[in-house]
């Protein structure tokens, strides 16, 4: 018995002593990582360094897969099989093995032995991003969109009110992608979107006090209306479409938009503009002649959306009279009034009427119809009247002008035409405008133009017919 026990001591003795052995030779394996040695988290201590880089290579090559966490807690998940995933090492296990066969092979608890290196990878670029449009986080069926709180759409009849906030979970697709990209090019095992900030966020919650006072703009707007008064019709700018043109901006101020601006006050002037539209005159010999000319109301357009869109801005309603760049005596039929200057071309005669009364008429020569100087028919208003004038022709090569009148009374009306005196002339009326007319202008005998004169102002009508 006692024969048996020293023999069971000696075997477990040369056991221990063989496996010391053993311990021992692979510590002093040069060729060899220390026991304990990692690399990214690998475990390679006992191996070469051809093992090692073999061992971590096909590790990832076999093993890799992103782990995409979720706002929710759930997982989407790319693996390198999808995406042909290779890693190389790049020089770097030498160094390390040679670091630690120069410290004298320290391995144990006590021993630090754990290294990162990075990584050269490669993949499916194309595979990826298949893999990335597929992924439930940003193409799935159970996607929220983020959306801020709001100021409801204008409805008839309704206020407007706050549409609450929807706390989503669509991610910046872009950003998103982008991240992946990296994540994998960089063989990173895990990607949380949340702390990654890639999920959109609200902006703008319903108790939010700018979006309140915004809201109670828009039911001032909504209420508002701004009448135009144009003579005896009225034209109403209501609330719904004054509504139909706001935007908020940036700075969150309400901005009416030019365009919808712009086109009610190309209406106003399509409906109500005169001038340049053919019109009916009731002659002093009583026809009705249909007529055109500069003569009659006119919108400033420009100006009027201007204040318009400065007004909309007080949300208050008001009635308004528009900007106009060119008035008439009347804004009702007919709108030169009941004084005026009538030159009948066809019979050569002038009158002036006051009030609904002609109170002054005389024959007149008018432009030469065999030159091509025919007065041209039309409704105009008198541009000004000057006393003591010289009206001068086109200028010649020779620097002298075509002709050279001295006038007493000038009264022009369209361009460089007028009414005046001439007493160059014995005779007035008639059909001495066909071949011996005047270049354009309306001659008057000299008494008669100059009670004329004195009749006339400034912005009268003047209309001439056939």
């Amino acid at each position: 018995m006692m024969k048996m026990r020293q023999a069971v001591r000696s075997l477990l003795a040369a056991a221990a002593l063989s496996a010391a052995f053993c311990v021992t030779a692979l510590a002093d394996d040069t060729t060899q990582f220390v026991p304990g040695t990692t690399v990214n988290g690998l475990g390679i201590g006992g191996m070469t360094v051809e093992q090692a880089k073999a061992s971590v290579e096909g590790f990832y090559d076999s093993n890799y897969q992103l782990e995409i966490k979720k706002k929710n807690g759930t997982k989407d998940y790319i693996k390198g099989a999808e995406i042909g995933y290779k890693v190389t090492l790049p020089a770097g296990l030498e160094e390390i093995l040679a670091g630690q066969n120069a410290t004298g092979r320290v391995s144990g608890p006590a021993a630090d032995n754990s290294h990162t290196m990075d990584m050269s990878t490669a993949y499916d670029a194309q595979a990826l991003e298949d893999r990335i449009a597929a992924l439930p986080c940003l193409s799935g069926s159970g996607i929220v969109t983020t959306a801020d709180a709001r100021i409801s759409d204008y409805e008839a009849g309704k206020e407007f009110t706050i549409i609450p906030e929807v706390e989503g979970n669509n991610l910046d697709a872009e950003r998103t992608a982008a991240a992946i990209r990296e994540a994998v090019a960089a063989g990173e095992r895990q990607l949380d979107l949340t702390a990654a900030g890639l999920y959109y966020q609200v902006q703008v919650r319903a108790d939010d006090p700018g979006l309140r006072a915004l809201c109670d703009t828009m039911n001032r707007y909504r209420a508002m209306t701004v009448t135009y008064q144009v003579g005896e019709e009225s034209e109403v700018l209501d609330g719904g479409t004054i509504c139909s043109w706001l935007s908020v901006g940036t700075d969150g101020q309400v901005n009416a938009d030019p365009a919808g601006v712009t086109g009610f006050v190309q209406a106003l002037a399509a409906k109500y503009d005169t001038a340049g539209k053919e019109r009916t005159f009731h002659t002093a010999d009583g026809r009705d002649i249909p007529l055109t000319g500069p003569y009659g109301w006119k919108l400033d357009q420009a100006a009027e959306v201007q204040a318009l869109t400065e007004y909309l801005k007080s949300t208050d309603s008001q009635t308004r009279e528009p900007v106009f760049a060119q008035t008439a005596a009347s804004r009702t039929e007919p709108e030169w009034g009941a004084t005026y200057v009538e030159i009948d071309l066809t019979n050569q005669h002038v009158y002036m009427t006051k009030d609904g009364a002609v109170v002054w008429d005389a024959p007149c020569v008018t432009g030469n119809v065999s030159k091509n100087y025919t007065t041209p028919p039309g409704i105009y208003s008198l541009t000004y009247k000057e006393e003591d004038r010289i009206l001068r022709g086109p200028k010649k090569a020779d620097g002298s002008y075509e002709y050279e009148s001295h006038v007493d009374f000038w009264m022009p009306f369209n361009g460089g035409i007028g009414l005046h005196d001439a007493n160059w002339r014995g005779s007035f009326g008639g059909t001495i405008y066909q071949t011996s007319g005047s270049h354009g202008c309306v001659n008057l005998p000299p008494d008669r133009a100059k009670i004329l004169y004195g009749l006339v102002e400034k912005g009268m009508p003047v209309i001439c017919y056939n």
